[in-house]
């Protein structure tokens, strides 16, 4: 049984472990706990009660914020990804306090093909590319690409 629901503090220890098998240059485990509170929309994804993704999203005045989306690299493939992102994007549009959700953002490597074919098959729209903006672990920087979904007008 798939679910999803909103993050707590007692997510983090397992949400670390997927950060870490999701990507080269993981957040720390504090970084991850300060991203967490008021201002912050932050879901899980749970298959029979194990929790197998995770979304970021911080929310400032009229706009918010996909800071980081990760599946469990076992479970990926079954659109899970965007199933998390459409709930995202549901629940944005409910917050009418203290102001209307307008706009969510994002940036993404430029080499993340599939989820840039992700946030594209969504709705999301290239606006611009921030150079040498993600750092690797070869020590080069990567460009990142900005993406934004209009909520509303």
């Amino acid at each position: 049984m798939k679910t999803i629901s909103t993050l707590s503090t007692d997510d983090l220890e397992e949400v670390y472990k997927i950060e870490l098998l999701c990507h080269a240059i993981p957040w720390s485990k504090k970084t991850l706990a300060s991203n967490q509170g008021e201002h912050y929309l932050n879901l899980k994804i749970e298959i029979n009660h194990q929790i197998v993704g995770f979304c970021i999203c911080q929310n400032v005045a009229d706009e918010a914020n996909l800071f980081n989306i990760a599946i469990h690299p076992q479970f990926r493939g079954q659109g899970l990804a965007k199933d998390l992102l459409n709930n995202l994007i549901e629940r944005l549009l409910q917050i009418t306090s203290p102001h209307v959700i307008k706009t969510l953002w994002l940036e993404v490597r430029e080499s993340n093909y599939p989820a840039i074919e992700l946030y594209n098959s969504v709705g999301f729209n290239e606006i611009t590319v921030r150079k040498n903006y993600y750092p690797t672990v070869s020590g080069e920087q990567e460009d990142a690409i900005i993406m934004a979904y209009t909520l509303a007008l």
